[in-house]
């Protein structure tokens, strides 16, 4: 039987606003590309995860509570607009934080331990998923897993420069936003 397929989302920056560190719950803001290009995944047959690094846990500026209220606040607006995150996971490691949480994991992005968890617990098949985020650390955390990576300048996408791109972390492709990274991918697999 054929493996599910997944498009991975980076949060802060792709599917909502970058702020910063999103430590409190008023800074939450979802571009609202982002309602259609979920509905889209899901329409798409792709299961849509979010993978996200949470160094703000490590700094102690927030809890692991903290992010997935965030998360659960994300899914909440995602399902009254028709959309919906198949599962989300986060990375509270920083090398420089707080203990417990000061180590070098496999989670951390470009690392691609969040997406082989993924694939584990969603039983995909990453060498047809695709990851969409605004840094190219998020295309090469795709490509470390097999996958195809897209950046999008929205975020910290507008300041991410291809010139600073090697073979491993060169988009695929490059779109304005999500919705438009979606509608690419959904042309590329066909």
């Amino acid at each position: 039987m054929a493996k599910n397929t997944a498009i991975f989302l980076d949060r802060d920056g792709t599917v909502n606003e970058e702020v910063g560190y999103l430590d409190r719950e008023d800074k939450l803001m979802i571009f609202e590309v982002a309602y259609d290009a979920v509905r889209l995944i899901n329409a798409g047959g792709f299961k849509a995860v979010v993978v996200t690094n949470q160094a703000g846990v490590a700094k102690g500026l927030f809890t692991e509570d903290f992010v997935r209220k965030i998360n659960a606040q994300i899914q909440a607006a995602m399902i009254e607009k028709g959309a919906m995150i198949d599962r989300f996971y986060f990375c509270p490691h920083h090398p420089e934080g707080l203990d417990p949480y000061r180590v070098i994991c496999g989670c951390r992005k470009p690392e691609p331990g969040l997406l082989i968890r993924a694939a584990a617990d969603l039983d995909l098949d990453l060498s047809r998923s695709y990851m969409i985020g605004d840094r190219l650390r998020d295309v090469e955390t795709a490509h470390r897993a097999g996958a195809k990576g897209v950046l999008v300048r929205t975020g910290y996408g507008w300041d991410e420069s291809q010139d600073e791109a090697s073979d491993l972390n060169r988009p695929d492709y490059i779109a304005p936003d999500i919705l438009e990274a979606v509608r690419w991918i959904l042309k590329d697999r066909t």
